[in-house]
């Protein structure tokens, strides 16, 4: 692969997951009572022009009220 390709990937990887993690973050401070919780999460990936969906899923742990 060219490295224009992979920094290109790079960066929009990095760009997911820091925009995912704040806006995370984010939802659980303004919800009270999820300490102890555990949340479903799931990430639809598509890309236009590639017929690609890409699908994952997990869990997230409530964190505290801070």
């Amino acid at each position: 692969m060219s490295d224009d390709f992979n920094m290109s990937m790079r960066k929009f990887l990095k760009q997911v997951g820091v925009t995912s993690q704040q806006a995370i973050e984010e939802a659980m401070r303004n919800v009270h009572g999820t300490e102890g919780r555990t949340f479903d999460a799931k990430v639809v990936l598509t890309i236009d022009g590639l017929d690609l969906e890409h699908v994952v899923t997990g869990k997230i742990s409530g964190m505290g009220d801070a």
